[in-house]
């Protein structure tokens, strides 16, 4: 049996905190194992409990959720961070995805909706909800964009899927190396410098498409 997926909520207001939790454990692959009321408690609860996904508010007391991200990010084998807020002006969601959380979605979101994206969050994916990418596409379109080749293209897309430098090359049928050296050019044409990023940045350009659950 396959083990659930254990989740951290951190939420500064209680009734939402309670509300969130009450959908997330109707479903029977997940576990919430802990909740926090701020960044701080979040970072301390992290360490304690090493759950596989936290989903977090951005703005918090003590510490808000993006400072909150970036440290939990910056640890050793860090979870996946969901970014759950009500807010989606550019730069919340700019200050989100350069804190190096794993996906943004809105409060607002159907449950089933939020469920699949904690899921795909577990497996490494980048999850966006769709106003945010439109935010994002907004924001980071250019009239020229990047041009990437069609192999790249490829690489990122199993990126964007979870996959590792490994994984892509058995996939492609390239080495591990050539994986690398592509990734390389992309982050370069991209101007980013972490795989998220390149592929937060690749979906608001329209360089890749938000695949359907």
């Amino acid at each position: 049996m396959t083990a659930p997926i254990r989740l951290l909520v951190a939420d500064d207001h209680p009734v939402m905190r309670a509300g969130l939790v009450a959908v997330l454990i109707e479903e029977s692959d997940f576990e919430v194992v802990g909740e926090a009321a701020n960044g701080a408690e979040a970072l301390a609860l992290v360490a304690r409990l090493s759950p596989d996904v936290v989903l977090i508010d951005l703005r918090m007391p003590v510490m808000d959720g993006a400072e909150a991200t970036a440290r939990i990010t910056a640890g050793s084998a860090p979870p996946q961070v969901l970014v759950l807020t009500t807010y989606d002006t550019d730069a919340d969601i700019i200050k989100a995805v350069e804190a190096g959380a794993r996906g943004y979605l809105l409060k607002d979101a159907q449950p089933a909706v939020l469920a699949d994206a904690i899921r795909r969050a577990a497996r490494g994916e980048t999850v966006l909800a769709a106003p945010v990418a439109a935010r994002l596409a907004d924001r980071l379109r250019a009239p020229t964009g990047p041009q990437l080749t069609p192999r790249e293209l490829d690489v990122l897309r199993l990126v964007a899927r979870g996959h590792s430098n490994a994984e892509i090359g058995r996939e492609l049928l390239i080495g591990e190396a050539t994986v690398k050296t592509h990734l390389i050019r992309v982050f370069a044409k991209l101007e980013v410098t972490d795989r998220t990023a390149a592929v937060t940045a690749a979906y608001a350009r329209g360089l890749l498409h938000l695949e359907r659950p």
